[in-house]
This record gives C-alpha cells, sequence and structure tokens, in this order.
C-alpha cells in the first residue's frame, strides 16, 4: 500500500511540477521560481523514499498489483485532463459574457469577435482530446469490469 501512496505522491508533484514550470514560463515571477525549486526537492525527495522502500523491501514490489495500478493511475490522469478541459472552456464561457468581445449586429444578435478562443486554448483542447478519450475508455471499461465480476 505505501508504493501505491509513494507513486501516487510522486505522479501527484510531477504535475503539480509542470503546471508550476507553465506558470512560471507564462507570467515570470520570483514566487514561481521558489515553488519550482520546492518541487524539485519534494520529487527528489519522494523518488528517495521509494528506492529506500523498494530496496529494503523488494517483496513490495513483487506484490504490486499492477493492472490496479494502472487502472488509479488512468482514473488520475483522464480527471487531470478532465479538470483541464474545463478550465479551458470556462475561461472561454467567461470572454463570451464579456462585452469586449462581442459586438451587436443589425439583428439584435451577437457577434463574437475573432479572438474570443485563443489558439493555445483551441491547441490544448484539440491535443488533448485523443489523450482523454483513450485513457478515459481504458478507465470506465476497468471500472464497469469491477463493478460487474469484482476483479480488475
Amino acid at each position: 500500500m505505501i508504493i501505491y501512496i509513494l507513486f501516487f505522491c510522486l505522479i501527484s508533484s510531477f504535475t503539480l511540477h509542470i503546471i508550476i514550470i507553465v506558470l512560471y514560463i507564462k507570467i515570470k515571477d520570483n514566487k514561481y521560481f521558489y515553488w519550482f525549486i520546492a518541487t524539485v526537492v519534494l520529487n527528489m525527495t519522494i523518488a528517495g523514499l521509494l528506492i529506500v522502500v523498494t530496496l529494503s523491501k523488494p517483496e513490495l514490489i513483487r506484490e504490486l498489483n499492477l493492472k490496479m495500478f494502472f487502472w488509479l493511475l488512468s482514473g488520475f490522469v483522464t480527471f487531470l485532463l478532465l479538470g483541464i478541459k474545463i478550465l479551458i472552456f470556462r475561461n472561454i464561457y467567461r470572454r463570451s459574457k464579456n462585452p469586449k468581445w462581442y459586438h451587436v449586429n443589425y439583428f439584435g444578435k451577437k457577434v463574437y469577435e475573432k479572438g474570443i478562443v485563443k489558439q493555445i486554448e483551441f491547441l490544448g483542447v484539440f491535443f488533448i482530446l485523443p489523450f482523454f478519450l483513450i485513457i478515459g475508455a481504458f478507465f470506465v471499461s476497468r471500472f464497469i469490469l469491477f463493478i460487474m465480476t469484482g476483479k480488475m
């Protein structure tokens, strides 16, 4: 059980690390640089703990249920990608309500401006979609199998 916890802490820390890198590149604030250094130390600490635990008790690795681990990992990635998509669509929706991004035409209908959907948001949704569908399908199919048979 401790191996699962350490692996998911490491994956969560890597995800946080990537988010902080993106924020640092986008905003260029020193606090993100300090958070970057902190996540590097955290990643190295968790990886070190994982190495120590696996070298001291190798039977924990032998008992690791890889089907369960990959199912949990696919669920984590699926919900992470879903969260990213929700954030992107929320930003677009907020911009669509801002009068700066539309004008009313002669017939009284809203006409949205060209930049309401940013290129990076469009590319993000476009490139995330296949990964979301494949990993999400794996997660859902394993979940249904678990409900129906009680096995992974």
